[in-house]
């Protein structure tokens, strides 16, 4: 569940906000002053603050330095102050985003969205197939528990691959992915010595490879099974 605060004096458009961002999984809790916010930042956890700088009690700016100090919970300042030097400021007292009256709820809304999603965890790409662990993320690759070293072109081949296990992949479609850009100046010779490469470093016979079979006539296949990730 994700709470987002709105801290916004003006009603009409706090129950407007708060509609726009309702939904499944997302709690809105609505202020209309910085006491009020201290209140419930006090109260309740909350995952992203709606702020408006012009309060009748004080100024968004000075709570949102108030909120740094002892947390780093997403704020975006709703603001008609759209001076440059209102935005820089704003920004360097720690805001996520700067959002200028007036402004369009579903902008408001895609921007929301945006700041979480940057919360979010993130899946580490580790797969898993026998003694092979592939981990994309770190670029971090092992056979048996010992480290392979993979140069930049074996591992965007080999992610390639992975990334459509069983399917036929034709050399040409190969050479785009792994030389965007470039391919029609590479040595199509590029291709078959990469795959040998790799091959030598992930299979106990490379002249039967388990992994990277080779379709006469059509291509190259990622034969492997398994490829559950942890």
């Amino acid at each position: 569940m994700t709470t987002i605060l709105v801290v916004e004096d003006d009603r009409s458009l706090n129950k407007g906000i708060a509609l726009t961002l309702a939904q499944d999984g997302v709690t809105i809790r609505q202020v209309y002053d910085v006491a009020g916010a201290e209140m419930l930042l006090k109260a309740e956890k909350v995952d992203l603050v709606l702020l408006d700088i012009n309060l009748p009690d004080g100024s968004g700016l000075d709570l949102c330095e108030q909120i740094r100090r002892e947390s780093r919970i997403p704020i975006i300042f709703l603001t008609a102050n759209d001076l440059e030097i209102d935005i820089v400021t704003g920004l360097e007292l720690g805001a996520d985003d700067y959002i200028t009256k007036p402004f369009s709820l579903m902008v408001l809304r895609a921007r929301v969205m945006a700041v979480l999603r940057r919360l979010e965890p993130q899946e580490r790409e580790k797969l898993i197939y026998g003694d092979l662990e592939l981990d994309f993320e770190r670029l971090e690759f092992h056979r048996r528990g010992q480290a392979l070293a993979l140069s930049r072109t074996e591992c965007k081949l080999l992610r390639t691959l992975v990334h459509h296990p069983g399917q036929i992949l034709t050399r040409e479609q190969l050479m785009d992915q792994v030389w965007s850009g470039e391919a029609e100046f590479v040595d199509e010779n590029a291709l078959t010595v990469t795959i040998k490469r790799l091959r030598a470093k992930l299979e106990d016979e490379p002249s039967a490879p388990e992994y990277i079979k080779t379709v006469y006539g059509l291509g190259y296949v990622w034969a492997a099974e398994g490829g559950g990730s942890r």
